[in-house]
């Protein structure tokens, strides 16, 4: 299954006084912040907004290169999307169409594209553990401390 953990580079810039967010694998999705902390926060909104833009446009999510570059960190989007692009991933690797992974969750085809959609999934635990186990899989949680300097 896809991981959707991404590099990202961030800079200090002094004329801007403001760390600069880019990320190698997604043209066009630049961001920043004030503080180190700050551009890590944005980084994963960026991140998310991103994933979730080209989702909507039916555009294929590309993989996530791992870069040996300086100032490279490993931002995840925030959950909800997280939730539901890993979804779609696992789906897709189960060579199941919506109605079918639908048909073994026991609901409707509109509620499953719901979780499916990272502008409109919030899943709670107990549906993730219904999705796990009914596509045959066991839901692990982990809490991580912020992003990851690579």
């Amino acid at each position: 299954m896809t991981d959707f953990v991404f590099s990202v580079i961030i800079k200090y810039t002094r004329s801007d006084r403001a760390y600069t967010v880019t990320f190698p694998d997604l043209p066009g999705c630049v961001t920043f912040g004030d503080t180190l902390d700050e551009a890590n926060r944005m980084a994963a909104e960026a991140l998310s907004g991103y994933l979730a833009s080209i989702f909507e446009r039916n555009v294929r999510i590309p993989k996530p290169s791992k870069s040996k570059r300086k100032n490279v960190y490993l931002i995840r989007p925030e959950t909800p999307v997280l939730a539901a692009l890993s979804l779609r991933a696992l789906r897709e690797e189960l060579r199941l169409s919506q109605t079918e992974a639908a048909k073994r969750l026991g609901i409707t085809y509109q509620a499953y594209q719901r979780l499916e959609n990272p502008r409109s999934a919030n899943p709670t635990l107990r549906t993730l553990e219904k999705v796990a186990k009914a596509l045959g899989k066991r839901l692990v949680l982990t809490l991580e401390d912020g992003a990851e300097a690579a």
